[in-house]
């Protein structure tokens, strides 16, 4: 094996070149957000696209809830014309309207999107990753939001990602997370007057007059996830004790009150696999709507390698080296993130390839 230890094995490193959560090509148009009647005039415009998500499920086209899981199947949202659904932005109880921005790639003018969140519009959840949720509503409306349990299948954003385009995965990325909030939040955290919506989806208002109807704007949960190597470019990969069967992954964690970034690289590192970090480069960052966090990445190199880990969130850690990472992929020894986290295409930098 080549020795790498008078070199910095993050030298070469890059930042990661695409990301299936990250926006592509959308303007959000932010300046529009604060415009009287917005949401009725873009769905009175017929070059808007309207998309829906309910509890963090996309609506895609009936039949293709199923193809999440072939690799090679291309799944695009379900997408219904504004005009169809401007009753049920203004007669249906819990439907939340959220103005994504403008595709403007194939024309000038462009093409806006719209998301509706109808969570709290149905009478039950559909809770599995792919399937017809076939009681949602009870159909005593023809519009699209009234029968979507009937014509459209519902699917994760994890399943959905990997197999659509780049700006379909941002727009459902903002339409899950922003749709997600809403629901979680329902009345003021401040005064504890009930919410609703306002700035085209993207923010709420108060509804107590006494105390200001003050605007309140989605928070957002920063994270760290940290490829680790040593001076011989082995990979430091782990087990946490939450994930399925034999899953290995980088190390991650939430970023703590009065701490920056590196800070907390090293020590979620330090606390979860006992390995101490020096030179930490950044890769790059990805929403991550589960519910509402946004995944840093970096690369780090280890000062040292023994690793003890604590056994309450990590069960285990290894050390791979390219052969020996290889050979466990192949024989089921680990199984690597799925193609929708920022964690596999940090892998994959390191390994030099994609991951098959």
């Amino acid at each position: 094996m080549a020795d790498f230890s008078a070199f910095s094995p993050l030298a070469l490193t890059q930042t990661l070149p695409f990301l299936p959560l990250a926006q592509g090509t959308i303007d959000y148009e932010v300046d529009r957000r604060g415009e009287e009647g917005l949401i009725d005039t873009l769905l009175a415009d017929p070059t808007t696209r309207v998309m829906l998500v309910n509890r963090g499920l996309i609506a895609v086209p009936k039949g293709q809830g199923a193809k999440v899981d072939f690799d090679s199947a291309k799944i695009h949202p379900a997408i219904v014309p504004g005009s169809y659904v401007l009753d049920d932005v203004h007669g249906s109880a819990g439907v939340v309207a959220i103005f994504l921005g403008t595709d403007r790639t194939e024309s000038a003018s462009g093409t806006h999107y719209v998301a509706l969140d109808i969570t709290r519009a149905v009478q039950t959840v559909p809770d599995d990753a792919h399937i017809g949720a076939d009681h949602a509503f009870d159909g005593s409306s023809g519009s699209p939001v009234a029968r979507a349990a009937e014509i459209f299948d519902w699917v994760d954003l994890r399943g959905f990602a990997p197999h659509a385009s780049a700006r379909e995965a941002g727009l459902a990325t903002s339409a899950v997370t922003v749709g997600i909030w809403h629901d979680r939040q329902r009345f003021c955290p401040c005064c504890g007057s009930p919410v609703r919506p306002a700035l085209g989806g993207w923010a709420q208002r108060c509804t107590n007059a006494s105390d200001g109807n003050r605007i309140l704007f989605p928070r957002i949960e920063p994270a760290v996830i940290t490829l680790i190597v040593d001076g011989n470019n082995r990979v430091l990969l782990q087990h946490n004790t939450a994930w399925r069967n034999n899953l290995y992954s980088a190390s991650a964690g939430f970023v703590e009150a009065g701490e920056n970034l590196e800070h907390a690289a090293r020590r979620e590192a330090k606390e979860e696999t006992g390995i101490t970090l020096g030179e930490v480069k950044y890769l790059g960052s990805q929403p991550w709507p589960f519910p509402s966090s946004l995944m840093m990445a970096f690369k780090a190199r280890a000062l040292s390698t023994d690793i003890r880990v604590d056994h309450q969130e990590t069960g285990d850690a290894r050390w791979f080296t390219h052969d020996e990472f290889t050979n466990a992929m192949i024989t089921g020894e680990i199984e690597v993130p799925g193609k929708a986290t920022i964690a596999r295409y940090m892998i994959e930098e390191w390994y030099g390839q994609p991951l098959s």
